[in-house]
């Protein structure tokens, strides 16, 4: 049984192979420059990119890798794809499923999420495969994780949000002036992430995450992700926070792909609940 995601789940083609998972790169683009998550660039060189006045701007993946992937299998094959709505990948993959003629055997799942949610997802079901569980049982369960996560982004720098549309010129430059931290959340429906609050400091932000997850119920049947763009430092100190509000739960700390930099920025966290 083949399993295949893409780079936005922050997994690279190595931690593919060694785990039996099939990873498509995504794209951006900068300026003329056209780069594949971690064949033709890695997050911390990226970053150095993005101190120009160029904005980035990321692509799905192409229809001609998904097509290579999934043609001519005789196998079961399960994707998992960025989350509908923050990505036309769904779509897309679905349609190049139902194009092919073996496309009973291949399972397509949105996973409402992406980075370090939609990474365990894709580990899971290669765990799952491992153990020989059938396609249509790990389908199932992976799409109760997909119904049972929980997002939220502390970007550092408003520029980004002003060019995805989420705030106008003017709050971004009100914001960007007065040093605020904007903090974003993934809508009830999964399909977009929207502007939750801003707070003058780090440790308040994460305040302000911790006390939405508690309202949510976040448990020990949980895995909290922590991803970073290039401050590892900083992502260290929010998992310490966040590990103090819940002692039982595991958590870990992941960097970012380029692609998903790209939409964060310089110095953004990302801060994920995912029921295993």
């Amino acid at each position: 049984m083949k399993i295949i995601t893409n780079t936005a789940s922050s997994l690279t083609r190595e931690e593919g192979r060694k785990l039996g998972i099939s990873i498509i790169p995504v794209s951006v683009s900068l300026g003329n420059r056209s780069l594949r998550d971690y064949i033709d660039i890695n997050s911390n060189d990226y970053v150095k990119l993005l101190h120009g006045d160029e904005m980035p701007a990321s692509s799905q993946p192409t229809i001609g890798d998904m097509i290579d992937e999934l043609e001519n299998l005789e196998e079961e094959a399960i994707m998992l794809t960025v989350a509908d709505g923050l990505s036309g990948e769904f779509s897309t993959a679905m349609g190049v499923r139902n194009s092919l003629p073996n496309k009973e055997n291949i399972y397509v799942i949105n996973s409402r999420t992406l980075a370090g949610s939609l990474r365990y997802m894709a580990v899971k079901a290669a765990r799952l495969r491992d153990q020989g569980v059938s396609a249509q049982e790990i389908v199932s369960q992976i799409r109760a994780c997909a119904q049972a996560n929980i997002s939220y982004v502390i970007p550092a720098d408003f520029n980004y949000l002003r060019k995805s549309g989420r705030i106008s010129n003017l709050t971004s430059k009100i914001g960007s002036a007065l040093h605020l931290l904007p903090v974003l959340t993934q809508t009830e429906d999964h399909m977009r992430i929207s502007f939750m609050t801003v707070r003058r400091t780090w440790k308040s932000a994460v305040a302000t995450i911790i006390s939405s997850l508690k309202d949510k119920g976040i448990d020990d049947q949980f895995l909290l992700s922590i991803a970073y763009a290039d401050k590892k430092d900083l992502a260290v100190k929010v998992c310490r926070q966040i590990r103090e509000s819940f002692p039982g739960v595991e958590s870990e700390i992941l960097q970012l792909a380029p692609s998903l930099i790209t939409h964060g920025g310089p110095g953004c966290i990302v801060v994920q609940a995912t029921r295993k």
